[in-house]
């Protein structure tokens, strides 16, 4: 019985120890048990409610900014492989890869995002800043005339000059 009580509790944290440092993604024990204590309220709420509670409903009983509940509960989920399989479709198996794409960066969008810095590279310094505030900052001719002090007429010609060099290089 002695040996019980003391070799057991030891057995057990050496098992959650096990468990807790060879996990695939490591995630603080602060954030972890405040992860359960989110359960844990969405438990009592959903037997009170009789529904299953909103986060912010959780984090308004637990007294903790919703930001924080939402990053406490997602820390505890498992990670997910591209490879795993979603469902089959007529025979063929349907993977998460096939179901996430991005459509930002594209092969085509990196590719011409190179070609553009390369063209930019071979602007003039006064050429390359008004390109960037007319393009990049969204400034108009004449805000950008009045920033550099120059004429909006020369601004236009500058701006004109700098995009057909650029064409010249994409």
């Amino acid at each position: 019985m002695f040996l019980q009580k003391i070799f057991i509790p030891m057995i057990i944290g050496e098992i959650r120890r096990y468990l807790r440092d060879n996990n695939s993604i490591r995630v603080s024990r602060s954030l972890r048990d405040l992860a359960y204590k989110a359960l844990q309220a969405k438990e009592r709420l959903l037997k009170t409610n009789l529904r299953e509670p909103a986060v912010e409903e959780i984090a308004r009983e637990m007294d903790v900014p919703v930001g924080e509940v939402i990053t406490a509960l997602e820390s505890i989920q498992e990670p997910v492989s591209l490879f795993d399989q979603v469902f089959r479709d007529n025979g063929d198996a349907v993977y998460v890869m096939d179901q996430v794409k991005d459509t930002k960066n594209t092969e085509e969008k990196w590719t011409e995002n190179i070609a553009l810095s390369d063209a930019m590279d071979r602007l003039g310094d006064r050429e390359r800043h008004i390109v960037k505030m007319r393009f990049y900052e969204g400034k108009t001719q004449m805000e950008v005339a009045e920033e550099i002090g120059i004429s909006q007429a020369q601004v236009s010609r500058l701006e004109k000059s700098a995009l057909g060099t650029m064409r010249k290089y994409m």
